[in-house]
């Protein structure tokens, strides 16, 4: 305990980070879109101007379907494999190279770039609250004075962008039922399904920086399905300023019939069923506080990014059409260029983690983490992974639809969200925080 309160005490001396001036705050929805990104296209011509995003339905969207392709129309451009790869390494990150190198039947379809990112205005509005009062606390493992929108929306440091994404608008509450599979080199996988429930605090319409007490989220899970695992169960309370109070989680043992405290679901330890792939604190792409890791923003650039991916998402398509032996099927992604900030993460001393590097890459237009690049502790890129996101328009929110780690050295991966076969995501399910106690597990249980 002496040493906590002294690491505390050590933190709070450090000095907060600066906001920005009124006049840099008065860009946004300017020469900057609400959210920081560059409203202007870029000179080369390959992409466009962001004019709103697709902010409502499109035409013939009816409340609970799989979110239409609004660009199914659209003609591949041109496409990225092993042969041509050098021709647009500039335009790739490490981890694509590496996985078009290792596989010559995998391939990137490039599309015409359209910037579909969209948020509530409401949003939009506290992101400009949050660009004059918003600071980084606690050495940076804590953010205040801000609440709902981007805290950071004109970052000056690797640390500001990581919030931002942690803290990016996703809706105010989530019903969702996904698969998840480990396929490992000889091709096999086994389906989990999960019946998961998320209710946001922070990005709730009404609240205030006052009004967070510490909560960023309430997540919840349930396994459906195979029968030899249905009814386990999980439930996190997850804090925004992670040395002030850790994360809280419970889990719900089917075999046991209790419920029981966690000590630890955070940074390193294994996701379970993912065949010790998955950390915890690479959920959602990022996820938890930073004090493990040295930020550095490396500034912005233009690249091949998973984006608009609908044909993967559409409904009906057998999850083995989708989870190919050795990679997802290329042929239901979808790349464009997209400008996004690249975030370096450096493993402090002290520390042990499986990945001593990761290289972010975020979009410009909705914080959402795209790509990682993974390093061990002698620098070895072992690991990409990737988000596959949509504008959920109905929300309206843009976040992933599916999500993947691959891993190198044992030339397998995971494969999350898998939502085609399942009711589509509801983001007005009836939830409160009263749902995510330890007591609620032991009923989801029984």
């Amino acid at each position: 305990m002496k040493s906590l309160a002294v690491l505390l005490l050590a933190l709070a001396a450090l000095p907060a980070q600066a906001k920005v001036d009124s006049q840099q705050a008065a860009r946004l929805g300017e020469d900057l879109t609400p959210l920081g990104g560059e409203r202007a296209g870029n000179a080369a011509g390959t992409i466009g101007a962001w004019e709103g995003g697709l902010a409502t339905p499109i035409a013939g969207y009816q409340p609970g379907m799989h979110h239409p392709d609004p660009y199914a129309a659209d003609a591949v451009q041109y496409v990225v494999n092993q042969a041509n790869q050098a021709q647009y390494q500039a335009l790739l990150t490490p981890g694509m190279q590496q996985l078009l190198a290792s596989h010559p039947d995998y391939y990137l379809r490039v599309m015409p770039s359209h910037r579909s990112a969209a948020a509530p205005q409401r949003i939009y509005d506290a992101t400009r609250f949050n660009a004059l009062n918003a600071e980084l606390i606690s050495g940076g493992n804590g953010v205040e004075g801000a609440a709902a929108g981007i805290p950071f929306p004109l970052p000056k440091t690797g640390q500001e962008a990581i919030w931002n994404h942690v803290m990016r608008y996703r809706g105010e509450q989530i019903h969702l039922i996904t698969n998840q599979a480990a396929v490992l080199a000889n091709g096999s996988y086994n389906l989990l399904k999960l019946d998961r429930e998320i209710y946001f605090v922070y990005g709730r319409d009404g609240i205030t920086p006052k009004g967070l007490d510490n909560t960023l989220f309430y997540y919840k899970y349930k396994i459906v399905a195979p029968a030899k695992l249905a009814g386990s169960a999980l439930v996190v309370q997850e804090t925004l300023d992670q040395v002030l109070s850790i994360r809280k989680a419970w889990r719900f043992n089917r075999g046991e019939r209790r419920v029981r405290r966690l000590p630890m679901l955070a940074f390193d330890s294994l996701q379970p069923d993912t065949n010790g792939m998955a950390t915890a604190d690479m959920v959602d792409s990022y996820n938890g506080a930073p004090d493990r890791y040295d930020w550095t923003l490396l500034g912005k650039r233009e690249m091949l990014v998973p984006y608009n991916s609908y044909a993967v998402h559409q409904q009906g398509i057998a999850y083995e059409t989708i989870l190919k032996r050795k990679t997802v099927n290329p042929e239901l992604l979808r790349y464009e260029p997209h400008r996004v900030w690249v975030v370096e993460a450096q493993l402090r001393t002290g520390f042990s983690h499986p990945y001593a590097k990761r290289r972010f890459y975020l979009d410009e237009d909705s914080w959402q983490i795209l790509a990682v690049d993974l390093y061990d502790k002698h620098d070895a890129l072992v690991g990409l992974q990737e988000s596959h996101p949509i504008s959920y328009y109905d929300a309206p929110m843009f976040g992933s639809t599916l999500e993947t780690i691959y891993d190198f050295p044992g030339d397998r991966y995971f494969a999350d969200g898998l939502d085609n076969n399942e009711p589509m995501y509801d983001f007005r399910a009836p939830l409160s925080p009263r749902d995510f106690t330890p007591q609620a597990l032991r009923r989801e249980g029984n």
